[in-house]
């Protein structure tokens, strides 16, 4: 059997239970990773999206499970073999529809309810959590550095990742902390000057 032929969250948990430990969260960020990646790359297996993202294949597997099931994804054709290939469903592709931007869209919308929720009761957690490391940045890049930025926060991530599904692995006073990237290009105000290359005058 392999983890394909699972249907149950690798976590072993309810759905119920996942959501009160903050893993509704988590599941739109991995669920979105998925989407992201699927559009980057067309077809991917749930080891390919394992070795790509940090995920454990287990969880990538249960959430390309998932998102077949909502109509988001489609198993892509592929020649014999126990591994299963998954891509962007067709028929939206070809409407023009952009499923992985409608739940990216959803996924960063549960992303900012929880700051603010953080920001309303940050007095109320413990004296050592009463800090966070939020920052932004803006640099001048190529797609590709784009590209490898995100790949080597995903590479800085990927040892904490399996903590959700080993408990014993999270150290003493470990609490669930959402990990939230966001890097586009900055396009310019449709009002503004039309954007031009730096080395034109």
């Amino acid at each position: 059997m392999t983890e394909d032929d699972l249907d149950i969250p690798p976590t072993g948990r309810s759905s119920r239970d996942r959501d009160r430990a903050g893993g509704g969260l988590r599941e739109h960020e991995v669920r979105t990773a998925l989407l992201d990646l699927l559009a980057e790359v067309g077809t991917v297996t749930a080891t390919e999206a394992a070795a790509r993202l940090g995920y454990s294949s287990g969880l990538c597997s249960f959430h390309l499970r998932q998102l077949a099931r909502h109509g988001h994804i489609e198993e892509a054709p592929h020649t014999g073999g126990r591994a299963r290939p998954w891509r962007l469903r067709q028929a939206d592709a070809a409407a023009g529809t952009s499923a992985e931007a409608d739940f990216g869209a959803l996924a960063r919308g549960l992303e900012d309810e929880s700051w603010q929720r953080w920001l309303d009761q940050r007095d109320h957690a413990p004296a050592e959590w009463h800090h966070d490391e939020a920052f932004s940045a803006v640099s001048y890049l190529t797609p590709e550095e784009m590209s490898r930025v995100a790949a080597t926060i995903r590479r800085a991530l990927a040892p904490y990742q399996d903590r959700e599904q080993r408990p014993l692995a999270r150290p003493e006073g470990a609490l669930p902390v959402a990990l939230i990237t966001r890097l586009f290009p900055l396009l310019p105000h449709p009002d503004g000057p039309a954007a031009r290359p730096a080395d034109q005058d």
